[in-house]
């Protein structure tokens, strides 16, 4: 009975270890008698024990693989250390079971000796400026050196490129000296503006004078011409109604009275600008100088003005 029980647990142990139970994203490699039989996919899978046994077990998630500081020399041989981290996953496991003893170890140097190779091609300002291409410089070279091995790199990047201290102090200097030129380039920019929108100012500030001074010599010469024009026309208005006076009854001894006025008025006022006086020869005789007066105005008023139609027509004193 006992012997029964103990080939029973010996069947039980034989049955369960050949049941395996593969996790997500894990590819197990089972071997027939050390020769390669078949990759068992997630999830419950029979083998037969003793005579096939899991081999090799791969993630097939993304890893990171961290890559080790090392030297590196560039274009213009300044030695720099760099070191990165790799980004990678297995998408053939029986290629990366059977084509390389230790595949992540494998890529970790490849990673290594490519950036070593990458770095040489440029030089040291290149090497700041240009991470992003030599990433990608990096990335597919590894896949090319990589594909027999069942490895895919995602990406490579490099985390620092720390270059000796005498680089280090030239480069503090290089940049103080940039800064300190793009300083004085933005200052002068600065005068430079400063001076053009100061030019601009009084350029503007001239023309608007010259604009303001036209406009006020135009308004002047407006004003003046329509005051010329009111007091032409006033003058012609004083002189219609006075013509009308005149040839209204009484008007010719108004004008003589007003002639007789002017006259003494007139003759008043000889002595007072200049100390040389030239006197008329009848220069008491007031009535004589304003019968002459009426005279020359009842000549002009009777004489006869030619139109320019050619036709005779009697001055406006005449009464026709």
């Amino acid at each position: 009975m006992e012997f029964l029980i103990a080939i029973g647990l010996i069947a039980l142990v034989i049955i369960f270890s050949g049941v395996k139970t593969v996790p997500q994203q894990q590819a197990w490699i089972v071997e027939n008698l050390g020769k390669f039989d078949r990759k068992l996919e997630p999830g419950l899978n029979i083998i037969i024990p003793f005579i096939q046994k899991v081999s090799y077990k791969h993630s097939l998630k993304e890893m990171a693989v961290d890559v080790p500081e090392q030297a590196g020399i560039t274009r213009d041989n300044v030695t720099l250390a760099l070191d990165g981290v790799l980004y990678v996953r297995i998408i053939d496991p029986v290629a990366a079971s059977y084509g390389v003893s230790d595949p992540i170890y494998a890529v970790q140097l490849l990673a290594q000796t490519t950036m070593r190779s990458e770095i040489g091609k440029l030089t040291l300002d290149k090497t700041f400026e240009e991470r992003e291409t030599l990433n990608a410089n990096i990335v597919s070279a590894i896949n090319q050196a990589a594909q027999t091995w069942g490895i895919q790199c995602m990406r490579y990047e490099i985390k620092n490129i720390t270059p000796p201290n005498s680089v280090l102090k030239a480069m503090e200097l290089q940049m103080a000296a940039d800064r300190q030129k793009r300083a004085t380039i933005l200052e002068s920019e600065g005068k430079r503006q400063s001076q053009i929108n100061v030019a601009e100012g009084k350029k503007q500030e001239v023309v608007l004078q010259s604009e303001a001074a036209m406009i006020d010599q135009v308004n002047r010469a407006k004003g003046e011409a329509e005051a010329i024009y009111a007091v032409a026309q006033a003058t012609a208005k004083g002189i219609e109604e006075v013509a009308q006076a005149i040839v209204k009854t009484g008007g010719t001894e108004a004008v003589a009275l007003k002639i007789a006025e002017q006259y003494v008025s007139a003759f008043s006022q000889l002595a007072k600008s200049s100390t040389t006086v030239l006197l008329p020869a009848n220069a008491s005789d007031a009535g004589s100088m304003v019968a002459q007066a009426l005279t020359v105005f009842d000549s002009i008023r009777n004489k006869t003005v030619i139109t320019t139609a050619g036709e005779t027509t009697k001055g406006p004193w005449s009464g026709a």
